[in-house]
């Protein structure tokens, strides 16, 4: 099984304007990774997803990548 990167960092929270962290949770066609694939733990998996959310939202992140 794979390790949370957010619970190894001791990360606090996750920010929505790193889109570079961001995008590393995304699939080439601009889809978010399920944790199953990432190894994330279920409460950094929802505050990823909503973190990326707020990024498309304020469009520093694609809803979809043609």
């Amino acid at each position: 099984r794979r390790f949370c990167k957010f619970c190894a960092d001791k990360a606090a929270f996750i920010d929505y304007k790193d889109v570079k962290t961001l995008r590393s949770y995304l699939t080439e066609r601009g889809k978010i990774t399920p944790a199953r694939m990432t190894g994330n733990c279920a409460k950094h998996q929802r505050a990823l997803t909503t973190a990326i959310k707020r990024a498309r939202n304020i469009a520093l992140l694609p809803f979809v990548v043609k």
